[in-house]
């Protein structure tokens, strides 16, 4: 049974792998793209902060959909197939309304998929040790983050500005996703199998107030604060262009770098989340002020601020993920990872359009607005914990 649940945690990673191709690429080279419509730095912050609210607040109905009607492989088959289908026409548009359009409706379709599909994992994960399964899922999804941004780099330094042929090529690792996505569900159709049945406690029968305990609750203001200074890349690619510090070809590369040192990280914090607890997401705040360097105009600095940013994306995909399924009670986790994921779309959203703004005025108050943020949440990390429970 332990071998059949790594086997389908490897195909969900691969399946995330062929999907990360098309969204994570997006992304790579969308503010350099925006730029091209008429987008300011602002445009661009708000563009980002406002996809990312759409998808991760509207988590909170999706996992609630999830919980209620156990339709999890329903959800997960049409936020996947949505995501596909709308990055490829970004290249076909030519105005700034008509991308932020597609930009949200790719991000719903992460937004249907992710509480269903982190419920499939959390079970299949159960005994290996979560940690260890989010991490190697966020390993495998990364693997698709690198390659895609290498190949758009190649696609743009080959032929300049032509972002249509840069979003259209995307079609064909969407393609592998569908594919991908069908053999899974064929061959598991029900992933709870690997996790035993939880004993109901108290908890679940007393109503939100124990099906929601304190210390998560905690840890759900934590991670809004620890979010809240994380710059979307977007804003950063508009940076490395606007300052002349990379050309526009070359972000993508950067890009790159970063999902490699995302998927590392997932795996060896995960592996350190199942042996020590709570205790390793303190990395998190202290990364993100580090990862400030993104916005310096050295080529040196720039790149070792890029592989910080890439640090926390890996600890938030992965390890921040697993600790909800340990902290959540097992009859509401999906329901559970919706507000996990509303909370940190809300923080990305405030985030992001604070960041354009400030950065609009100067870099200084930018690296203020981070700091800040994340003193905080160390604060509020100290009331958390160090180990976590179910």
């Amino acid at each position: 049974m332990r071998q059949q649940a790594f086997r389908f945690i490897v195909t969900l990673g691969l399946l995330s792998l062929f999907a990360d191709m098309v969204y994570e690429g997006a992304r790579s080279i969308l503010g350099p793209f925006l730029v091209t419509l008429g987008a300011s730095a602002a445009a661009v912050g708000f563009i980002s902060g406002v996809g990312e609210f759409i998808g991760y607040g509207l988590r909170v109905v999706a996992g609630y959909a999830a919980d209620r009607t156990h339709r999890y492989w329903a959800l997960t088959i049409a936020g996947y197939l949505l995501t596909i289908v709308a990055v490829p026409l970004l290249g076909f548009v030519g105005r700034l309304d008509l991308a932020f359009a597609l930009v949200i409706a790719e991000r719903l379709g992460k937004a249907v998929r992710s509480p269903a599909r982190d419920t499939l994992l959390s079970h299949a994960s159960h005994g290996m040790g979560r940690g260890l399964g989010f991490g190697l899922h966020e390993a495998l999804d990364q693997i698709g983050a690198v390659l895609s941004p290498l190949l758009l780099w190649a696609v743009l330094a080959s032929r300049e500005g032509d972002y249509r042929l840069a979003f259209g090529i995307l079609i064909v690792p969407g393609a592998f996703a569908a594919a991908a996505l069908l053999w899974a569900r064929l061959r598991v159709p029900d992933p709870a199998v690997f996790e035993p049945a939880a004993a109901i406690d108290e908890g679940e029968v007393d109503g939100r107030r124990r099906a929601f305990p304190e210390v998560l609750r905690r840890y759900l203001l934590f991670t809004f604060f620890a979010s809240l200074g994380f710059a979307p890349f977007p804003l950063i690619a508009f940076h490395l262009t606007k300052s002349g510090v990379l050309s526009a070809s070359r972000v993508p590369v950067m890009f790159a770098v970063a999902m490699a040192i995302d998927a590392g990280v997932a795996l060896g914090v995960g592996r350190l989340y199942d042996r020590n607890g709570l205790v390793v997401l303190i990395g998190a705040p202290v990364a993100t002020v580090a990862a400030l360097l993104v916005f310096a105009t050295s080529t040196v600095l720039v790149w070792i601020g890029a592989i910080f940013w890439g640090a926390i994306l890996g600890i938030q995909e992965s390890t921040l993920r697993a600790a909800v399924a340990d902290l959540a009670r097992s009859a509401s986790r999906a329901t559970a990872y919706g507000i996990f994921n509303a909370i940190y779309g809300f923080a990305l959203l405030v985030g992001g359009t604070a960041l354009g703004f400030l950065y609009e005025r100067s870099i200084l108050e930018v690296a203020l607005f981070v700091t800040a943020t994340e003193v905080i949440a160390v604060v509020l990390f100290a009331r958390i914990g160090r180990k976590p429970f179910s």
